[in-house]
């Protein structure tokens, strides 16, 4: 599981989200100020350097690349901002977004969300 940290780029993190786990084919999960890649099967990993790549090809497609660094330490990505200021994007922060609380699930339908929190509850 690799995790990646966005406490400076926090408007665009769910474009990013779903940008990088599409092209890395990995199952993402919200976590405060950062989000996490899981593998679909246990016995595969997600490759670091194609998440590092993608990350780098996302904030080139929105004019940010040089304003940024992407930092690998182990299995934790740090996208910190170069000048010290952070990504500021008017509208609000991951909107149109919904994150499961148990487990990070996320999705931009409010349905889909309600069918997945129904999984937690049967028995």
């Amino acid at each position: 599981m690799i995790t990646v940290d966005c406490v400076d780029v926090l408007p665009i993190r769910g474009e990013l989200i779903v940008y990088v786990s599409d092209q890395v084919a990995a199952i993402p999960a919200i976590k405060n100020n950062r989000f996490t890649l899981s593998a679909f099967e246990d016995d595969e990993e997600v490759d670091m350097p194609t998440v590092v790549a993608s990350i780098r090809e996302f904030l080139d497609s929105i004019g940010e690349g040089t304003n940024f660094a992407v930092t690998v330490s182990g299995l934790d990505i740090r996208i910190t901002s170069v000048s010290g200021r952070p990504i500021e994007r008017s509208g609000g922060q991951d909107a149109g977004m919904f994150s499961c609380p148990h487990c990070g699930f996320v999705t931009r339908f409010e349905g889909d969300l309600a069918a997945h929190m129904k999984i937690h509850y049967m028995i």
